[in-house]
């Protein structure tokens, strides 16, 4: 890859070292750097941490969007370049605004918030060419009871026509589904 391109990553603030789905989000930053991607993540610990630790790890760069909604909560270490918004919201937006594809670990509402406007704004079509992936089976279910949905009644967006958010089993089948489907 010859320009930038930075893969925001959603996850949880929750999970510690050594816990699995921080081990899983740092596989994760490390496969992304590998194959030259940038990595972007809400800046803060768990999940963020453990994908901005795995890009540094492997010789990445990084980006945190951080608010100062949140004024209680520590920057982490591995973050190269931090993107210093006022709110949540604008945070979410500038989170979406600087990437190039996505990716949801596992997490809580907030993730779920994230997951849920990210693919809304591709069904709608207010974003294309941005692919999309969920790391792990933890959104299959609620992809797929909201697919139901989407799928049963005649529509012009974008779900109707195709699945938006791919679910991939592991870090490498994340990079590989970006690559792929990258504008």
């Amino acid at each position: 890859m010859t320009a930038e391109k930075i893969i925001t990553v959603f996850g949880s603030s929750r999970p510690r070292e050594g816990e699995p789905d921080y081990e899983e989000a740092r596989q994760l930053g490390q496969a992304l750097a590998k194959r030259g991607f940038a990595v972007c993540s809400g800046a803060y610990g768990g999940g963020m941490g453990g994908v901005s630790r795995g890009a540094k790890e492997a010789g990445g760069k990084t980006y945190g969007v951080t608010a100062e909604f949140f004024s209680a909560a520590k920057i982490n270490p591995w973050i190269d370049v931090e993107v210093r918004m006022v709110t949540w919201q604008e945070r979410l937006f500038e989170l979406i605004r600087l990437a190039h594809g996505f990716v949801a670990c596992k997490g809580g509402t907030g993730t779920l918030v994230e997951l849920a406007v990210v693919w809304e704004m591709l069904n709608k079509s207010v974003m294309i060419g941005k692919p999309f992936a969920a790391l792990g089976d933890f959104w299959h279910p609620i992809l797929e009871r909201v697919r139901e949905v989407e799928v049963t009644h005649h529509s012009p967006w974008g779900e109707a026509n195709g699945r938006l958010v791919h679910v991939a089993a592991t870090a490498d089948e994340v990079v590989e589904h970006l690559r792929g489907n990258l504008l």
